[in-house]
């Protein structure tokens, strides 16, 4: 404990409200054995004050002095302990006043005779009997902090369906608020009052705010004779549920700053902030302190804290403090709905902002992937990578017709995106196979240059001018044209089978497809150089990592470390391609049921029945030379490696075939020397890997074969 300190400053809140109550349950019980005459002496001497004061109201003592011990056990008040007395207070008088005003005869005590012979005397009987009861209601609200519409809700909710909407409404603002809540009551707790103006200055956080001025023209334009679009009801999403709980914050902070005193740093603590997942703890250290001292001392916090892991980031962007970020003793669950009902994702105009989820103060996040222009998505199995496709989606579903964004999802894990199947946003079926995955990317090569074309003859820069342009044209056969968002569940895979075809597609779409309205999200669970290439790096700037296993895939992923500090399910580090370092985000979870239900709604209540691109799987014939054409049967052969043959000759040579022999031997990458171990396994040249143990050379040099 602090010199000067007092001591009950260090008790947990519901601590102090679990005394209280206890203290007033107590005075209940000793105020009624006085009136039994179990008390004694000191108790029959109380029992005759209470009866001087209260008169016939004697009963209202203990009544009163119950309901302050319940309001402390079960209000919803933090922290503010005088308001519950107050209430107490006034609840006791104006009880009294009543007696008194309708019994007559001082029935309420000189308490009630005090409060009522005044009133009576300016209002008369009536007015008065009205201000009083008026008082008693109000205070029985503020002892107890419940609002009147409490009363009513279990009443309210079963009356229509449309009553039961706007209810729906108010919870979820009310559980959107529960973080900025708790938040607001840390900072209070360590810096005090003057801080909290700062905190509720925080707003929802939009990446780009030019999203609103760039992107106010909305193409609507519907095809003749088409069924007017229905978007899905809010009402199928699930709001937040839980509620963050960081234990005692003022305790924490405490044991950040001694922690550091130990070895010599001096800091001020500062802003605390309580968000879905982690508390940050920000700090600001003494002049000639530097930050690489308090990032070294990460293990001794995490020690000293009992939490693990702790990430520290220094400094903080945009500001002169350091945060540490404690992970919560308890996380709360960042629904859908809440995020979708905020007014800056209502009332913004981008097709393709999507939500992202809550950063580490308990705001809303959302992001423009027109502004990106393209995504990666990386992190270890489990960790939320597929969730945070589906929110994405989702998210796009919930803003755009099929008539202004297109879909093309690769799934070569067969699972993952199967159930969008059917919607009317589709270009093609969920593609699975590998083949037919070269096929659509290189389609998607192809639709590129046809929109360059088209905005050439047109003379403008961008799908947005164009269509604006188009827009305004009567009567004339060009369309308007949608948006295409290409979406890779798992580009390792890929990489595997046909590493220069995916790559190359990829690299050319990442560098010029952001004008004509094509974009990519590519998603990997196995963040290697061979996956994730320079290249590919290079061109896709903005990229969302989840928990890795090591900070060499967190370089891998972000070029940085700290991926391998986050928590897993959801925990994100955001790196947009105009920030030099990532935002720690709780992204945003959306069910498997709440998926189907969209898409549900979307094949059978929508009015629209998906239209495929008949021409994504068929040979694509090039613009700029018509003549030639990308011939995809090739990829039918079991040799389609120049490679190959040297490899053959290689391995049947030295008697033994490894993939890191064929690295070393022809100077490639591990994706195509694996690739080519399973063409020769294919063709049998050897035979199959057996873990360890070295692979079987079923054909000899003697057999001519080489």
């Amino acid at each position: 404990m602090e010199v000067g300190k007092p001591w009950h400053e260090d008790l947990h809140p519901e601590t102090k409200k679990s005394v209280l109550a206890i203290v007033f349950f107590s005075l209940t019980v000793l105020t009624l054995l006085s009136y039994w005459g179990k008390a004694g002496f000191v108790g029959q001497f109380f029992f005759e004050i209470l009866l001087w004061l209260f008169g016939n109201g004697f009963f209202l003592a203990p009544l009163t002095f119950a309901l302050i011990g319940f309001s402390f056990l079960f209000s919803f008040r933090r922290h503010i302990y005088a308001a519950t007395l107050v209430g107490g207070f006034l609840f006791l008088v104006s009880s009294l006043g009543v007696i008194d005003l309708v019994l007559g005869n001082q029935a309420g005590g000189h308490i009630g005779r005090f409060v009522t012979y005044p009133l009576f005397m300016l209002f008369d009987f009536w007015a008065t009997l009205t201000i009083e009861a008026a008082l008693f209601i109000a205070a029985l609200l503020i002892m107890l902090n419940i609002p009147m519409l409490w009363f009513g809700r279990k009443v309210e909710e079963s009356e229509s369906s449309s009553a039961e909407a706007t209810e729906d409404k108010e919870k979820t603002k009310e559980l959107a608020g529960v973080i900025k809540d708790v938040m607001t009551e840390a900072v209070k707790a360590v810096k005090g009052d003057t801080m909290a103006g700062s905190v509720e200055a925080q707003k929802t956080i939009m990446l780009d705010e030019k999203t609103k001025g760039e992107e106010k023209f909305s193409f609507e334009k519907k095809r003749p004779g088409a069924a007017p679009y229905k978007k899905p009801p809010l009402a199928i999403l699930n709001n937040d549920k839980g509620t963050p709980s960081s234990g005692d914050i003022r305790a924490n902070a405490n044991i950040i700053k001694r922690t550091l005193q130990n070895f010599g740093i001096e800091v001020e603590m500062d802003e605390v902030s309580v968000g879905p997942t982690v508390t940050q703890y920000t700090l600001k250290p003494a002049e000639g302190v530097k930050l690489s001292r308090i990032e070294a001392l990460h293990k001794d916090l995490s020690l000293a804290l009992a939490a693990h892991p702790i990430r520290i980031e220094a400094p903080i962007p945009g500001k002169s403090l350091v945060g540490i970020e404690v992970p919560n003793r308890s996380i709360a669950l960042v629904g859908l709905r809440s995020l979708f009902e905020q007014a800056a994702f209502q009332e913004s105009q981008g097709p393709l902002i999507f939500v992202l989820g809550r950063d580490v103060a308990g705001e809303p996040v959302y992001a423009n992937l027109a502004k990106m222009p393209h995504l990666l998505i990386a992190g270890s199995t489990g960790s939320g990578k597929s969730v945070a496709i589906h929110s994405i989606l989702t998210s796009f579903l919930f803003r755009n017709s099929p008539d202004t964004l297109k879909l093309i999802l690769i799934d070569p894990k067969r699972v993952e995106q199967a159930m969008y199947n059917g919607i009317p946003h589709l270009l093609s079926p969920v593609i699975t196979d590998y083949k037919k995955a070269i096929h659509a990317l290189r389609w998607a090569v192809h639709e590129m240059d046809k929109r360059y074309e088209l905005l050439s003859q047109e003379k403008t820069r961008d799908i947005l001018s164009y269509n604006a342009k188009i827009s305004q044209v009567q009567n004339t056969d060009k369309e308007i044209l949608p948006y295409i968002v290409i979406v890779v569940d798992e580009l390792a895979d890929l990489m595997v089978a046909y590493p220069r075809e995916v790559e190359g597609s990829i690299i050319r779409l990442a560098q010029m497809a952001r004008a004509v309205g094509l974009h990519l999200i590519v998603s990997t669970q196995r963040p290697s150089v061979e996956v994730i290439t320079g290249l590919i790096k290079a061109n896709i700037t903005s990229r969302i990592a989840f928990q890795v296993a090591s900070q060499v895939d967190s370089r891998t992923i972000l070029d940085m470390g700290g991926a391998e500090k986050l928590l897993g399910n959801g925990d994100m580090l955001f790196l947009a391609g105009d920030i030099a370092k990532p935002r720690r985000i709780q992204g945003a979870f959306v069910s498997e049921t709440e998926v189907k239900k969209t898409v549900e709604f979307l094949k059978n209540e929508s009015g629209e029945e998906p239209e495929y691109a008949e021409d994504i799987f068929s040979p694509i014939t090039s613009v700029s030379s018509p003549d030639s054409q990308i011939n995809f049967e090739d990829f039918d052969s079991d040799v389609d490696d120049e490679l190959y043959e040297e490899a053959e000759k290689l391995v049947i040579e030295a008697n033994k075939a490894s993939a890191s022999y064929l690295q070393r031997r022809l100077k490639i990458g591990y994706a195509r020397a694996a690739r080519l171990l399973d063409m020769l396994e294919e063709n049998g040249i050897i035979g199959q890997g057996a873990g360890a143990k070295p692979r079987e050379i079923l054909v000899r040099k003697e057999d001519g074969v080489a």
